[in-house]
């Protein structure tokens, strides 16, 4: 029975190595046809390669995270309702105003 079971994986191995070895054959020999008929009629060939570019998806993402997202409607009605500024719900004003905080000498160890 181990026999067997070695024979028919040994069967079904070779049969992938096959199956491998005749699509690389079959796109060889569209690859050939094609710079043939390129080389009969004079057009360049191009490569096949991806038609889009990866790095594309990268860059739109960088560049929107640099530009700052325009706020939405529903963002403009609501700051203006609590009376914050359109542009940021955080309005920072300059480092003078702030009243609550009180500077303490620094000691020395």
């Amino acid at each position: 029975m181990n026999f067997i079971l070695r024979v028919i994986l040994l069967l079904l191995g070779l049969v992938f190595a096959a199956s491998l070895a005749v699509a690389a054959l079959l796109l060889a020999a569209v690859w050939g046809v094609r710079y043939a008929w390129g080389r009969v009629t004079g057009k360049p060939v191009t490569p096949w390669v991806m038609r889009f570019n990866p790095r594309s998806g990268f860059d739109r993402f960088r560049h929107s995270a640099q530009q700052p997202a325009e706020p939405t409607a529903a963002d403009v009605v609501s700051a203006r309702a609590r009376g914050e500024s359109v542009r940021s719900p955080v309005v920072l004003g300059p480092a003078d105003d702030v009243t609550d905080v009180r500077a303490r000498p620094v000691r020395g160890d």
